[in-house]
Formats: structure tokens, sequence, C-alpha cells
């Protein structure tokens, strides 16, 4: 039964206020400073940010991308973030409604957002938030429908052990290191929230998407087969899909052959 309108405009404003956390997340935890402290500052002229200024989106839209104080433009990341996780939230919040899921999904999934974007800068996934999330999305797994301690430990393993497989593998037959130890945590955390039959899932559609964009930036940019992609925001973008339309595209699939 569907909520009242106020409920769903709630929910979006409730990830834009986070997502606004998560930009500070983004910008700091490479650096290995504090999410804390001190207050928001203009990364430019350092001028502290005035609450009134710091409005997810609507600041950035009526400051006109500038800073009030030195007049530099403020990066399109921040209200992206905002609205991207506004956007999610939302759309949890649609499938889930108020219940435990929608609650370990929007954590999940704001997890997520920072890896994505830390990996894009850095390549880096950084381990305070993927090997704290492989124990929140195990507890949070013993009250969701699709979890279950069982599940949730195999995907744990399932997950983490595969990636390790395949980096071992490469490693021992090219003498490089092709994958790093930050993609085996994340999808470690991945089957703790997720649960064991999201791991090939996710390894699928990472891999899919990847190998596509991977190639036709190598092709855009004329490279020789060097280029380093991170893969974090694919495993990512495989972990979000399932969740939103993972188990309707398995039973497609499983249906073409009948």
């Amino acid at each position: 039964m569907p909520l009242p309108i106020p409920f769903y405009i709630f929910a979006f404003l409730l990830g834009a206020v986070v997502g606004s956390f998560l930009n500070v997340c983004i910008c700091r935890l490479p650096e290995e400073k504090s999410v804390v402290t001190p207050p928001s500052a203009c990364p430019r002229c350092g001028s502290g940010i005035r609450w009134y200024d710091n409005i997810p989106i609507v600041s950035f839209l009526l400051l006109r991308a500038r800073c009030r104080t030195c007049g530099e433009p403020i990066s399109w990341r921040y209200p992206l973030v905002e609205a991207l996780n506004g956007t999610l939230t939302l759309l949890l919040f649609i499938k889930y409604g108020p219940t435990l899921p929608f609650l370990a999904m929007f954590v999940f999934c704001s997890s997520l957002v920072v890896i994505t974007f830390i990996d894009l800068d850095h390549q880096i996934i950084p381990d305070c938030i993927s090997l704290p999330g492989i124990v929140v999305g195990f507890l949070f797994a013993l009250g969701l429908p699709w979890g279950g301690w069982f599940n949730s430990l195999t995907g744990i393993l399932l997950g983490g052990g595969s990636l390790l497989l395949v980096a071992t593998g490469y490693e021992k037959i090219t003498g490089k290191e092709g994958m790093g130890g930050g993609d085996i945590k994340l999808l470690a955390m991945m089957g703790a929230f997720l649960g064991w039959r999201s791991v090939p899932f996710i390894i699928f559609a990472a891999s899919l998407v990847g190998s596509v964009i991977g190639i036709s930036a190598m092709v855009i940019k004329k490279s020789d087969g060097k280029l380093a992609i991170p893969f974090g925001p694919f495993l990512a973008f495989g972990a979000m899909l399932y969740i939103f339309c993972g188990r309707q595209l398995i039973t497609w699939y499983f249906s073409l052959g009948r």
C-alpha cells in the first residue's frame, strides 16, 4: 500500500542530507583525516561554510556554484553525490518502505557511493568502510528476509574468496598485480549484506560493464592495454543492479532456455 507523498519526500531529503556527509567522507578518508572535525570549509580559501550555505543541492544552486567568500568554483561533485544518494534512498524506500531491509540497504548503498567516488579519484577502497561493513552486513543479515547467518557468512567467503582466487591466478600467470585487496574486501562486504546468491550476479554484471567501458576508454585514448581502471565502481553498480532488479533479471535469463 503506497504511503502519503510526504514520506517519499522525506526519504529523498534524508538521502540528500546524508549525501552531504558522504562528500566529507569522500574528501577526507583518503587523507586519513577525521570526518567529524574540523567543520566543513572551502578547500581553496579555508573559510568555514555557514549552515545556510551547506543545504544539500539548494545552496549550490543559490551560490551559483561559487564560494561565497572567495568566489572560486565549487565542484559539481558535491550536488551530484547529494542528488545521487537522495535518489537511491527514495528508490529504496519505494521498494522496501519503512522496514529493516530499507535501513540495511540505505547503509549499504551509502557506503557504496563513498567507495565509488574514492576509488575513481584515488584507486583505493578504504578498509575503514569495507571491513566494518562486513561485520555490519552480517549483523543486518540476521534479521533480513533473504539473510540468515549461513547465507551471509557464505556470501562473505564466496565474495572474498572468488576474487582472491582470480587475483592470485592472474598474478601467477602474468607476474603482475591485476586486482587490489580492496576489491576483495568490498565483494566480501557485498556478500555479507546480500547473501551468497548475489555474488555471481555482481561479478558478471561488473565484469561485463567494466569490459565495455574499459575497451571503449582504451580505444578513445588509444591506449596499449595498460590503462588502469578501478573495478570498485563496477562492483558497486553490479550490487545496486542486483538490489533493484537482480532477481527479475536472473528469472528472465533462465526463462530464455525454456
